[in-house]
């Protein structure tokens, strides 16, 4: 990494991007194998949130019948109120572009508070059901309150929370079992929500970039439509209809791959070229099949597989290139 980082600012040097002076200060400033402790902090305060929230799972699970259902609740709910209290006390209000805490504490303490919501808001539906049978209102309201509260601090991870549990909220399975066993669309009429959501993320991402309203939220919003319309457009492939999904990916694919380039986003990018590339070899094979072409099977992967590689890279290399500046 050291040698790649010398030979990147001589490049610079060479190219008189840089002067020599210049170059002499960033060489010894490297040379004092400074780092930041940025990421590290981060990357614990993640862990402590989730040790957190497990440890209080793990507490309700196995003490149950001693603690008793309300004072569960009553805990849960004190130290939900808690969080958001500090998260309200220190915030600088809401406002349509960009805000921040002053310390980052805070941005964890607020994706804790959420966790807690959902967590008690769920156990308060499953042991009481205040709700009656309808458990979609009990994914709902944590939802809304996800929204609000991403919206409201500006936290990122709170609006993917939030976005997930919109998804959860018209029946998907958005879990990674969910994906490995292909439950993801349980049923074709899933498949019609998971696009209807899909689109509707979209139209709201564009609107909310017009009015200056969150504009740093574009990627999530574009990630989780991307996600959930190319899905269930490969997983409908196998269908009567396949021929309607296979256009609506050809059409998912080409704007993804035009936002990919305008936010820029190489996880866009490269997320849209696999989808693109799974649905194409599905079409590929159905067609091979349709055809009664089999004495291709054995010829084909190697080279097919072989040139899609070679595409894959030669389009990552154009993306950095093109976005580079």
């Amino acid at each position: 990494m050291e040698k790649f980082e010398l030979e990147a600012t001589q490049t610079l040097l060479k190219k008189n991007f840089i002067s020599e002076e210049q170059f002499k200060q960033i060489t010894a400033y490297r040379n004092l194998n400074i780092f930041s402790l940025y990421s590290e902090l981060r990357f614990l305060l993640y862990l402590s949130i989730l040790s957190f929230t497990t440890g209080i799972g793990i507490l309700i699970y196995q003490n149950i019948d001693s603690i008793g259902h309300m004072a569960i609740l009553s805990l849960l709910l004190t130290v939900t109120l808690i969080c958001f209290y500090f998260c309200f006390k220190k915030s600088n209000g809401f406002k349509k572009e960009e805000t921040t805490f002053a310390t980052l504490l805070f941005d964890y303490l607020l994706l804790t508070a959420n966790i807690l919501s959902c967590t008690f808001i769920g156990y308060l539906q499953y042991q009481y059901h205040p709700f009656g049978a309808d458990y979609g209102l009990a994914t709902l309201i944590p939802t809304l309150i996800g929204f609000f509260c991403a919206y409201y601090f500006d936290n990122k991870s709170v609006l993917s929370i939030a976005i997930t549990g919109l998804a959860a909220f018209v029946g998907l399975s958005v879990s990674p079992q969910a994906l490995l066993n292909n439950e993801t669309y349980a049923t074709t009429s899933l498949s019609y929500s998971g696009i209807l959501l899909g689109i509707a993320l979209v139209i709201w991402t564009i609107y909310s970039a017009k009015i200056n309203l969150k504009k740093h939220f574009n990627l999530i919003f574009f990630t989780f439509s991307l996600h959930l319309i190319s899905i269930a457009c490969i997983t409908n492939l196998f269908d009567d209809y396949w021929f309607v999904f296979a256009i609506l990916l050809v059409f998912s694919a080409f704007y993804f791959y035009k936002i990919s380039y305008k936010i820029p986003s190489v996880s866009v990018f490269v997320f849209n070229a696999i989808y693109a590339f799974i649905g194409f070899t599905i079409l590929i094979f159905k067609t091979i099949a349709f055809l009664d072409l089999f004495s291709f099977i054995t010829i084909l992967p190697p080279v097919y597989f072989g040139l899609s590689i070679v595409l894959f890279i030669k389009l990552i290399k154009n993306f950095n290139h093109n976005t580079a500046g």
